[in-house]
């Protein structure tokens, strides 16, 4: 596994579920094409997971 997740948020929140607007929120992401840099763990994987149609994940070894 690598040691940190580029997360971008590349799909806009309007309209979607409660709970997929708050993963969204939890993971940092604020704005279209906003990225936040998160350690790789499994709760991290599982938000992503949650809300991959939204999102764009990249590993990078830190």
């Amino acid at each position: 596994m690598a040691n940190k997740l580029e997360i971008t948020l590349k799909r806009s929140t309007i309209g979607r579920k409660q709970d997929q607007i708050k993963t969204v929120e939890a993971l940092g992401l604020r704005k279209l094409h906003h990225t936040v840099v998160h350690n790789d763990n499994v709760a991290i994987r599982g938000m992503v997971n949650k809300v991959s149609h939204l999102v764009e994940v990249k590993e990078i070894e830190a």
